[in-house]
């Protein structure tokens, strides 16, 4: 699981409207993650609770092993600049981020 560790993973779940805004803006982003569908996954539903105070409160983004529970897209670029800069595109293609 060495993205898990070094890269971005989006825990969500169907029907959030929160994880459509977050996931629609990060296809637009050009950032590379993984993305984690929590009731379809009961390790990933588990490890939500771990970081959010028990809830499975989604969005919950990790990035380089740092948790983000419902950030703000400002946030993850943040997140993504300090802890892992290595997923930022170096093409351009990112642009504003």
């Amino acid at each position: 699981m060495a993205e898990h560790r070094d890269g971005m993973v989006v825990h969500w779940r169907p029907g959030c409207p929160f994880c459509m805004k977050l996931r629609l803006w990060l296809r637009f982003s050009k950032l590379t993650y993984t993305e984690v569908d929590i009731w379809s996954d009961p390790d990933a539903a588990a490890f939500v609770r771990s970081v959010a105070d028990g809830h499975e409160t989604v969005p919950t983004v990790t990035v380089a092993g740092h948790s983000m529970v419902n950030p703000s897209m400002r946030q993850v670029v943040r997140a993504v600049r300090e802890h892992a800069p290595h997923l930022l595109d170096t093409g351009g293609s990112a642009k504003g981020l």
